[in-house]
């Protein structure tokens, strides 16, 4: 090892000296911090390695500048003595010798200390000007070309997937082929964000952050009405609200000053998280859990760390100790909830009803009030009982328009001899029933709000809610800027967390989205910016992208643009063979990106190539086709699902109703969403497969897709093929799959000629019907092709 130490330390001169923060951070990180990091309670021999005074100590130092020979880390890395070594022989850890010879070239270059990267304000490189100048200009430096531009065809239905979820149409393709000017994909591209289905693709990966369900979770798993949350999301990402102003209005916008019903409503992301209403279950631990939840989401979302780390004791990587999680905690801690119960309406709630539901209280309110008035006069000349039962008298105390049923029914029943007013009290309680159905059919969804007496907050021993600590207020971590409020309340933190001075929050958003369009973010592991996360591939990239996103008054749709319009984007995704070998996971972007559509996006996509999708937006959740039993068994029985007719079995993805304890079945890749998730998984499972062959929602569509080509007239099978293919890959097919498709008809065919049942059991599945004027087995043979 020895020789190998010395091989390394003569590569590196003085103009090589190691980076602090990119090549000799990540060493101490990974094999010193566990024992001699920012946890006090884990820390050994009372050595602190992640702190400039710590490593670099006068007293009994282990580090000596210009020294490495003399420098007791050194010393115990290469000791043979098991005692002694460094790491530990049980951690299992192990210095490699490249990564002693930096170690040692730093020290003996004066051990400069540095900062983590990501803790660090972002600069704005000189010299670049686009995506494109940083990719191609490391691209040079790596010997590496870029692609040539995709083809039309390829690029078109790339950008509508990635901007809509769903692909282009055959007008569309045929519009962006036939038109020749520079600007032409520039024009494919603003069209696709103005269209409302923008909002629709963009708001999935925030409602898995967000943790959105249709139910509580937990063995109750409540019904819940938080849609029109989700619908909030869709617009804001259609009308493009800013980056900055989405986060404030969602993480405080009840506290906003003379907030609107919008802005309370957009709170309701913090109370998406479960709610548990289990027997035996205690109120207190449930608030605390809500309050955490809510602390270590934001954590996630905004700041790209892993403050669940922090629950039981300091974090052993990051300078981020347990009184700043309690901190953070504090924020959320002021909400009248107290955890009891499984209420899927636990207050503080807002009532957001359609406009429709709008016109109809105001008229059942009307009615109401009028006959409450006729039934004031009838009272008026009715002789009052001097000692009438309780009820009665409580009844009689109330003016009639805010009488409950219950009420008028009992004053009904006390002086039904009285004729004339009992008939009037018999409408009045048929009008106010109306008027309260009304109301328990109008959504409530829970919102933020802040007791007017401030809740202390404690730091709990091990996390445990019944050992409460020492008091915390609410702060932040001592590693950012510092929260600069007279009042350190949500909106505080909502300010500061959107400030130009701070270093992470626009990293985070800007890697977040380039992740969704790249399949990898800049930073790889876009939940963890910390000391043991990835370093940014392209470093100066991510922030220039960031202090431009901030710049441009954090519009989001300008970035997306910048995105999607850059030569890197439009590459053609050809993996060559020294690619493959060079940059597997395509880190230096000298291609575009290969993955598979996500399971939601598979769904819609059958749905629109087919022509069954209802192009409805928002409202209450669907419920499309799912195997029986599947609620059932997940809940014992508690739960049944009831699919919709009509409508409801067609509509995109995102309306689809979430139950939290097992989600739609059709999504086999997706986040369970029972806590904040930010990095979406691609999978290689069979269901993939099973699925799409098999799911009723694919069967229909690939009938659906087969029965519209059969009614196009004096149409060959070359042509009808070639018109599926379009339809769902927006390319015209190769002569060998022309072949291979023509050929799997032909066998489909004799297939349904000889079992005309199966023709007719295939032709049944779903719940639209298929033309009656097509020969069931050449449908059933077109149906099971375009499956």
């Amino acid at each position: 090892m020895t020789l190998l130490v010395l091989l390394f330390a003569s590569q590196i001169g003085a103009a090589d000296m190691p980076d602090f923060a990119r090549e000799v951070q990540p060493i101490l990180s990974e094999n010193c911090y566990a024992c001699h990091g920012p946890d006090a309670k884990a820390r050994k021999a009372d050595l602190r390695l992640d702190t400039q005074d710590g490593a670099l100590r006068k007293k009994d130092p282990v580090i000596v500048p210009g020294k490495s020979a003399d420098s007791e880390l050194i010393k115990r890395i290469v000791s043979a003595d098991e005692n002694e070594v460094m790491p530990p022989p049980h951690t299992n850890k192990k210095i490699s010798a490249k990564q002693l010879a930096t170690l040692k070239a730093w020290i003996d270059t004066g051990a400069t200390w540095g900062t983590h990267w990501a803790f660090v304000p972002p600069k704005r490189g000189e010299g670049f000007q686009s995506i494109d100048t940083f990719v191609r200009g490391r691209l040079e430096k790596e010997g590496l070309k870029p692609s040539p531009e995709a083809g039309k065809e390829t690029l078109l239905r790339r950008v509508t997937l990635d901007l809509t979820g769903l692909p282009p149409t055959a007008m569309e393709r045929e519009a962006f082929l036939n038109d020749d000017s520079s600007e032409a994909y520039s024009k494919v591209v603003e069209r696709l964000l103005k269209s409302p289905r923008y909002g629709e693709r963009m708001v999935w990966e925030w409602l898995e952050a967000a943790r959105y369900a249709d139910s509580n979770g937990y063995q109750g798993d409540g019904e819940r009405t938080m849609y029109p949350w989700r619908d909030w999301a869709v617009r804001a990402f259609n009308t493009n609200m800013p980056y900055d102003r989405f986060t404030v209005e969602q993480l405080a916008g009840d506290l906003l000053p003379n907030a609107t019903p919008e802005q309370k409503l957009a709170t309701g992301f913090l109370r998406n998280h479960p709610i548990n209403g289990e027997g035996g279950r205690i109120a207190e631990e449930n608030r605390v859990d809500y309050g955490m939840d809510m602390a270590e989401t934001v954590a996630t979302v905004w700041l790209g760390l892993t403050f669940n780390c922090c629950r039981c004791h300091d974090h052993k990587f990051d300078p981020i100790a347990q009184k700043e999680y309690y901190g953070l905690f504090a924020f959320f801690n002021q909400t009248p909830v107290n955890g009891g119960g499984g209420d899927p309406f636990t207050k503080p709630t807002i009532d957001w009803p359609t406009p429709e539901q709008t016109a109809a209280l105001t008229k059942a309110m009307e009615a109401a009030a009028k006959l409450a008035v006729s039934v004031t006069e009838a009272e008026a000349k009715l002789e009052k009982p001097k000692d009438p039962p309780k009820d009665i008298a409580d009844a009689l105390k109330v003016v009639p328009a805010n009488r409950t049923k219950a009420q008028i029914d009992a004053l009904e029943k006390k002086f039904g001899a009285d004729k004339p007013y009992a008939a009037k009290l018999a409408e009045l309680g048929k009008a106010v029933e109306a008027r309260e159905s009304i109301r328990r059919g109008i959504p409530r969804v829970m919102v933020m709000e802040d007791m007017p007496k401030p809740r202390d907050s404690f730091i709990y021993e091990k996390g445990l809610y019944n050992k409460p600590g020492a008091k915390v207020t609410p702060i932040v971590p001592a590693v950012l800027p510092p929260l600069k409020a007279d009042k350190p309340d949500r909106l505080a933190l909502a300010n500061w967390l959107v400030s130009k001075e701070h270093p992470l929050t626009a990293r985070v958003a800007v890697n977040r989205l380039w992740q969704q369009f790249f399949g990898i973010g800049l930073v790889k592991t876009s939940n963890d910016f910390g000391v043991q996360g990835e370093r940014p591939s392209h470093p100066e990239l991510l922030d220039w992208l960031a202090v431009d996103f901030v710049e441009s008054g954090w519009d989001v749709k300008r970035l997306v643009k910048s995105i999607v319009l850059s030569a890197t984007y439009r590459q053609s995704s050809n993996v060559t063979k020294e690619l493959r070998e060079r940059d597997p996971e395509n880190r230096l972007l000298a291609r575009a990106p290969r993955y598979r559509l996500p399971s939601w996006m598979i769904r819609d996509q059958a749905l629109a190539a087919s022509g069954l999708l209802v192009d409805k937006p928002g409202g209450p959740p669907v419920k499309p086709y799912q195997p029986g039993g599947v609620w059932e068994e997940a809940t014992f029985g508690g739960k049944r699902y009831d699919a919709d007719t009509g409508e409801g079995l067609y509509r995109r993805s995102v309306y689809t109703f979430w139950r939290r304890i097992v989600g739609p079945t059709m999504f086999f890749d997706v986040s369970p969403r029972l806590v904040c998730s930010v990095k979406s998984s691609r999978t290689n499972t069979p269901l993939h497969a099973l699925l799409t062959l098999n799911d009723t929602t694919f069967v229909e569509a690939g009938r659906a897709l087969a029965q519209s080509l059969l009614l196009k007239d004096k149409a060959t099978d070359a042509e009808r093929i070639a018109m599926a293919f379009q339809t769902i890959l927006t390319r015209a097919p190769k002569p060998v799959e022309a072949k291979i498709l023509g050929e799997a008809l032909e066998r489909l065919r004799g297939q349904y000629r000889k079992d005309p049942q199966a023709a007719k059991d295939l032709l049944a599945i779903g719940a639209s019907k298929p033309d009656a004027k097509l020969a069931p087995g050449e449908l059933a043979a077109w149906a099971a092709l375009c499956n």
